[in-house]
């Protein structure tokens, strides 16, 4: 998850990683821990039942709020960056997404596009990172017809923060589509778990 806070020129990131996080940022908690002898498990980059223990443990050792959350103050006291240009690039990306593909819908629909982007990451069957998923062959109808490149508004960047920073309308779905254009028959196969706008999510 990502908290983000915006200046007039750039948008900075706060990495949190919590259980059921993955990736890099969760590999070098888990090396730190690790390292300071508060892990035991394996240094997978996946956020799971001991890396949230360690934190917990190391956050109880050196006077943190004990949540197992890898929080700015968790970061900051394992020597860990709080946040990275990397993700200014990830928001920036995911706002073209939503604005490309779901400018006009309802501001949850919106939020939802972003979501199931974060979903996909979170997914063993879909790249780990942003990038990854929404540059993945055929993944996604902007990139294929070049509207990733127009310049979001504002509110694709709110929603995409909102996305960031956890709010998920769609409650876990990995694909969406809209029934009035969809011509996949495998995308009808999936089961609905919510429609918002003109769009169907599904798992």
């Amino acid at each position: 998850m990502f908290f983000v806070l915006k200046t007039p020129q750039l948008f900075y990131a706060i990495v949190i990683s919590y259980y059921g996080s993955r990736g890099k940022e969760v590999i070098e908690i888990q090396k730190r821990l690790k390292a300071w002898g508060y892990y035991k498990g394996a240094i997978d980059g996946i956020y799971g039942y001991q890396t949230y223990q360690a934190v917990r443990y190391f956050q109880s050792k050196n006077g943190l709020k004990v949540d197992g959350i890898a929080g700015k103050q968790t970061l900051a006291a394992l020597g860990l960056p709080t946040g990275t240009t990397e993700y200014n690039r990830n928001l920036d990306l995911m706002a073209r997404v939503i604005y490309g593909e779901a400018r006009g819908e309802p501001y949850e629909g919106m939020v939802a596009v972003g979501a199931v982007i974060l979903n996909r990451v979170k997914d063993s069957r879909f790249p780990n990172t942003i990038p990854g998923v929404i540059y993945q062959a055929g993944a996604f109808d902007v990139v294929a017809d070049g509207q990733i490149n127009l310049t979001p508004n504002e509110t694709a960047y709110k929603a995409a923060r909102d996305a960031l920073n956890g709010w998920d309308p769609t409650y876990g779905c990995i694909y969406y589509y809209n029934p009035a254009t969809a011509t996949s028959k495998w995308i009808w196969s999936r089961p609905i778990v919510v429609k918002i706008g003109k769009h169907n999510f599904c798992k």
